[in-house]
């Protein structure tokens, strides 16, 4: 997809309140992680765990509870839907060359892991 292609594919999701899509996409990820939480925690209640995650967000663990809030955010899902779109015609991004793994250990056993 061209510049002109995505920025015609990111108009067309103009208004969240409005798509349906990320409509439907909020409620399916709402109901997994629902029935998720209440399959482990018998009585969970998703509405006092929204409310609460929202009023204490500077005491939770930031990247657990800004990745739970994101599934609510509009330009993170269009976002989402872009890269797996760019990914799937092979325009993701590629860390395989260049990638190096070297281990932190002083061990003469231990060396560094290059990948292809």
């Amino acid at each position: 997809m061209d510049a002109l292609e995505e920025e015609s594919f990111a108009l067309s999701f103009s208004s969240a309140s409005d798509t349906p899509v990320f409509n439907e996409y909020i409620s399916l990820v709402e109901k997994y992680i629902e029935e998720e939480l209440l399959e482990r925690i018998p009585g969970f209640n998703m509405a006092a765990f929204t409310t609460t995650s929202r009023h204490h967000r500077a005491e939770a663990a930031g990247d657990v509870l800004d990745m739970l809030l994101t599934f609510a955010d509009f330009l993170a899902f269009k976002e989402m839907f872009l890269d797996y779109r760019a990914e799937k015609q092979g325009r993701g991004l590629d860390l395989r060359s260049g990638l190096v793994v070297t281990s932190l250990c002083k061990s003469q056993n231990v060396g560094s892991l290059h990948l292809p």
